[in-house]
């Protein structure tokens, strides 16, 4: 099963790149998010490889005055994986680590061009590797990189220039649950679980990251933060990661955040300010109809549009969501620097710090 992909040299295994090992939950993801100097605006897009149920997929979401507009796309994937364009949706690498472009032909009077220019190296964030009992549900590695972003968006004849935009752009791949669902579950029956906070912020002279994914009793199973110095590159990963988290009463959604670490010279702090709060099944993360890697045909182009300002907070439907914040780090120095990001925040089961006991109790 040759593809284009086996002219370069990267394979890794003694067969065709097409072919991903043997777990049919293999996929290969772009993800962007972009949003004005002010948080009134945002873009996030999606474009998913699935080799072993021979899909790609991708999405573009825009929001601003409190409403989500998306276009999601779907194709055979033919086993190409080097042809990321999906319907309206293209993502081309540029230069890798460094540039990369995501066009949507206009769809449902939507329409952008956008350069993504890393303003540092990707950061490797550590393996993702999480088991129930002898199950893998996910072994993932991602890149991460803060970006500057040019070009434009165009939402019914109006063009929004987006230079001087700052956002964030990943790459992940590995194994996580897509398309359909298992039918068969762990054995025994394992309660549903999962807690994941993931802020990254841009500043103007340095980049923040930071995430958590805890279980049930709060201990954390892969976290990490690190601090990036624009000027000089230079990453300081922070010693003993840890956040505070008030929770908005009568929900699972963030008040509030203050993140921390350490460094050789002292204590670093970071406090966010939440805002709008951007649901991510606008590119299809836990959707209903468009979730990532189902099979919706040779070619599938749908337009959807989301109250995200009234949504139901309480509605297991919009647990997972990324809040634009505004954000000031202290450095141990003593310096002060604003700048801004997203929350990003899933709280599934009980977490005990929380206080949350069942699958979806609230604050």
């Amino acid at each position: 099963m040759l593809t284009k992909a086996d002219d370069y040299p990267v394979h890794q295994r003694p067969e065709p790149i097409a072919c991903s090992g043997t777990d049919r939950n293999f996929y290969d993801r772009y993800f962007f998010n972009a949003q004005s100097p002010d948080g009134s605006r945002f873009l996030a897009a999606a474009l998913g490889v699935y080799p072993h149920l021979n899909v790609m997929d991708a999405a573009v979401c825009w929001m601003e005055g409190g409403r989500q507009r998306s276009v999601f796309a779907s194709r055979l994937l033919a086993s190409e994986r080097m042809d990321t364009q999906v319907g309206p949706v293209t993502v081309e690498v540029v230069e890798p680590l460094k540039r990369l472009r995501l066009t949507l032909a206009e769809t449902d009077g939507l329409s952008a061009d956008l350069l993504f220019e890393g303003r540092h190296a990707p950061i490797e964030e550590p393996r993702f590797t999480w088991r129930q009992g002898p199950r893998t549900i996910m072994d993932v590695t991602r890149m991460t990189q803060n970006v500057a972003v040019s070009g434009a968006i165009t939402a019914d004849g109006t063009r929004i220039d987006a230079n001087g935009w700052h956002g964030t752009r990943d790459r992940s791949w590995g194994i996580r649950p897509i398309g359909a669902a298992d039918p068969q579950p762990a054995a025994p029956p394992v309660p549903p679980q999962f807690y994941w906070l993931w802020a990254p912020i841009n500043f103007q002279a340095h980049a923040l990251f930071f995430h958590t994914n805890d279980d049930a009793s709060g201990n954390p199973w892969n976290r990490s933060a690190v601090l990036v110095d624009l000027a000089s590159g230079a990453e300081t990963k922070l010693g003993s990661p840890a956040f505070a988290l008030p929770y908005r009463p009568g929900t699972r959604r963030a008040a509030s955040a203050t993140l921390t670490g350490l460094t050789a010279q002292g204590p670093v702090t970071v406090r966010l300010t939440p805002g709008a709060e951007f649901h991510m099944h606008g590119l299809g993360y836990g959707h209903p109809r468009f979730g990532h890697g189902g099979w919706r045909g040779e070619l599938d182009v749908q337009a959807e549009r989301f109250d995200a300002a009234n949504a139901d907070a309480t509605s297991p439907l919009n647990a997972h969501l990324q809040a634009l914040v505004a954000a000031e780090l202290t450095l141990p120095s003593g310096e002060v620097h604003q700048g801004r990001g997203v929350l990003e925040q899933l709280f599934i089961g009980a977490h005990a710090p929380s206080g949350f006991r069942e699958l979806f109790d609230l604050a």
